[in-house]
């Protein structure tokens, strides 16, 4: 494993990491304790020191299975939670401190955690981020000790710009990937200046850049892959990355032709993203425990080439940038 500077927190974090959305299980599966901690344990076992969890994910059974699994352990484990989602409706107006506050102290109690490593909003409107209030109370948090760091989960690049002019603000989780490439123009230039952390959530387009999907791949009504295609329930860009389906199949067949020699190209578009120095971490997601250990392969294999990389830009701008660049 290698290890990367989590920008303004000092953390030494590895650069692929795990994100918990379905830890217990396929997305729409009820959530299992068994299965969550034979893919947390196998995750660390394999040198992954750093988890990103919410309170929204399995309704408060991830972020017990976090935690009830750190305190199992004697590694550090750096631990980040994220708050905000479990409003209703998800609008600015209902972003209020002490309901914030409140949101933090549940997660700990969850977790059976006295500080939270890392507490991010978790892609709240656009609004919020003109509410310098709401980024107050994460300094008086952590004069308290609950929190060590505040970060932001984003959905788009504006929103990771005006976050980051906040000093109390030390990361930001943000999609990219070779079929979200935005990031890596201005916002990756600031994130850097500002010695900022960047998580990267969704490296693989919810599956998508494994290519393993096809026209016939069939999802479970209680996955987002089916019931959010449109972005009925949350932000369409956080399914498929925000790409028409039939779209990103046809994308896939010609990076298949630039890797032939892969049968699962996700190693090679975690390697793609770990080719940006700006980027601290990634958090690819798993529902079993070879899936958590399968994603580290890209640590192995050769940085892509000069080709490679203008061949994936190619095909980006053929295929994706049209539908999805000026969006996010």
């Amino acid at each position: 494993m290698n290890y990367r500077k989590l920008g303004k927190t000092g953390f030494e974090i590895s650069e692929i990491s795990l994100g918990t959305w379905q830890v217990g299980g396929k997305w729409g599966d009820d959530f299992s304790h068994e299965n969550a901690e034979k893919i947390l344990h196998a995750a660390v076992d394999s040198g992954i020191n750093f988890i990103d969890t919410a309170d929204v994910y399995g309704a408060g059974e991830s972020e017990k299975a976090v935690g009830k699994f750190v305190k199992s352990r004697s590694e550090r484990i750096y631990v980040a939670t994220k708050c905000g989602r479990q409003l209703s409706p998800h609008v600015s107006e209902a972003y209020q401190p002490a309901v914030l506050r409140k949101f933090v102290e549940d997660s700990l109690t969850n977790m059976g955690l006295e500080t939270l490593d890392l507490i991010q909003l978790h892609c709240p409107p656009t609004e919020v981020y003109y509410r310098p209030e709401i980024f107050e109370l994460f300094d008086r948090l952590k004069q308290e000790g609950k929190i060590l760091n505040l970060g932001i989960s984003v959905e788009k690049v504006e929103e990771a710009l005006k976050g980051i002019e906040y000093e109390n603000v030390t990361t930001v989780q943000i999609i990219f990937n070779m079929f979200r490439q935005r990031p890596s123009e201005l916002f990756f230039e600031q994130a850097q200046k500002k010695n900022i952390g960047v998580i990267v959530r969704v490296p693989l387009a919810s599956g998508l850049l494994t290519g393993k999907f096809s026209k016939s791949s069939s999802f479970t009504a209680g996955d987002h892959r089916f019931f959010n295609r449109n972005g009925e329930h949350f932000d369409k860009g956080e399914t498929f990355s925000g790409i028409d389906y039939e779209t990103g199949l046809a994308a896939v067949e010609e990076l298949k032709a630039v890797f032939p020699s892969y049968e699962n190209l996700a190693p090679v578009a975690l390697r793609w993203i770990l080719g940006f120095s700006a980027v601290s971490t990634i958090i690819p997601g798993a529902s079993n425990p070879t899936q958590a250990t399968a994603n580290l392969e890209a640590l192995t294999i050769p940085d892509l080439t000069q080709q490679q990389l203008q061949s994936v830009n190619e095909i980006y701008a053929k295929y994706i940038k049209p539908q999805v660049h000026h969006l996010w």
